[in-house]
Protein backbone atom coordinates (compact mmCIF):
# COMPACT_ATOMS: atom_id res chain seq x y z
CA UNK A 1 0.00 0.00 0.00
CA UNK A 2 1.93 3.23 -1.11
CA UNK A 3 0.81 5.95 1.35
CA UNK A 4 1.15 10.03 0.26
CA UNK A 5 2.71 11.77 3.06
CA UNK A 6 1.80 15.25 3.64
CA UNK A 7 3.72 18.11 6.23
CA UNK A 8 2.01 19.54 8.90
CA UNK A 9 3.28 22.82 10.53
CA UNK A 10 2.85 23.10 13.96
CA UNK A 11 3.33 26.76 15.97
CA UNK A 12 3.96 26.00 19.91
CA UNK A 13 6.29 27.12 22.95
CA UNK A 14 9.63 25.88 23.16
CA UNK A 15 8.65 24.23 26.98
CA UNK A 16 5.99 22.05 25.11
CA UNK A 17 8.33 21.16 22.31
CA UNK A 18 11.21 20.41 24.10
CA UNK A 19 8.40 18.31 26.59
CA UNK A 20 7.68 16.23 23.19
CA UNK A 21 10.91 15.81 22.41
CA UNK A 22 12.50 14.01 25.96
CA UNK A 23 8.89 12.36 25.82
CA UNK A 24 9.77 10.86 22.60
CA UNK A 25 13.40 9.88 23.36
CA UNK A 26 11.94 8.52 26.22
CA UNK A 27 9.55 6.09 24.78
CA UNK A 28 11.84 5.76 21.51
CA UNK A 29 9.73 7.03 19.11
CA UNK A 30 9.75 9.99 16.71
CA UNK A 31 7.75 12.96 17.62
CA UNK A 32 5.52 12.37 14.21
CA UNK A 33 5.13 8.79 15.55
CA UNK A 34 3.35 10.49 18.82
CA UNK A 35 1.77 12.86 17.13
CA UNK A 36 0.38 9.96 14.07
CA UNK A 37 -0.29 7.52 17.96
CA UNK A 38 -2.49 10.34 19.09
CA UNK A 39 -4.59 10.92 15.85
CA UNK A 40 -5.16 7.39 15.52
CA UNK A 41 -6.85 7.34 18.79
CA UNK A 42 -9.26 9.84 18.00
CA UNK A 43 -12.79 8.75 17.19
CA UNK A 44 -14.08 8.50 13.90
CA UNK A 45 -16.42 10.84 13.06
CA UNK A 46 -19.84 10.95 12.13
CA UNK A 47 -20.70 11.00 8.39
CA UNK A 48 -22.82 14.39 8.32
CA UNK A 49 -21.37 16.02 11.37
CA UNK A 50 -21.13 19.39 10.96
CA UNK A 51 -17.97 19.70 13.32
CA UNK A 52 -15.73 17.60 10.88
CA UNK A 53 -15.94 20.26 8.35
CA UNK A 54 -12.50 20.12 7.27
CA UNK A 55 -10.57 23.93 7.55
CA UNK A 56 -9.61 24.90 4.26
CA UNK A 57 -7.82 28.46 4.00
Amino acid sequence: MIMNKKGLNLRITERRLNKLRLYAASKEKTMTQLVEDWIDRLPTPEIGDSSTTPYTK
